[in-house]
């Protein structure tokens, strides 16, 4: 049986912690290379952005399929007031392919520019009309 220096026999528990502190350094091996391996693919990222000249931010494949979302790309609100009616309401303006997750400030700064550049007019609170 082992002993301890003082002469003891080594307890279960001293087993179980020495072989917890051989697991929780393998441990702490793995999480350093995983941590290696994340850093080197960000770096790589961060070439293949610079390469496309997005500063950055790239939109997700899926995102581009689909044509819309909050992601880069300028909204061309000329054509967007095109369709709206004759008379509209801010959510109208809303229901447009991609608009649907602007910010109401979005929403109305566009409204404003509009009104601004007489392309529509403020009927009444919350009511439109195109030019």
């Amino acid at each position: 049986m082992p002993r301890t220096s003082l002469g003891g026999v080594t307890s279960a528990f001293e087993r179980i912690q020495r072989q917890a502190r051989t697991v929780l350094g393998g441990l702490r091996g793995q999480i350093r290379a995983k941590e290696n391996e994340l850093q080197r693919l960000k770096q790589e990222e961060a070439r293949l952005s610079n390469l496309l000249g997005s500063g950055g931010r790239v939109r997700p494949a899926a995102k581009a399929a689909a044509g819309g979302g909050a992601g880069p790309g300028r909204i061309n609100w000329r054509e967007v007031l095109k369709q709206m009616p004759k008379q509209f309401k801010a959510s109208d303006v809303r229901k447009v392919r991609g608009l649907k997750s602007k910010r109401p400030s979005e929403i109305f700064a566009a409204i404003t520019r509009w009104i601004d550049a007489d392309l529509a007019k403020r009927k009444k609170r919350g009511i439109y009309e195109r030019s």
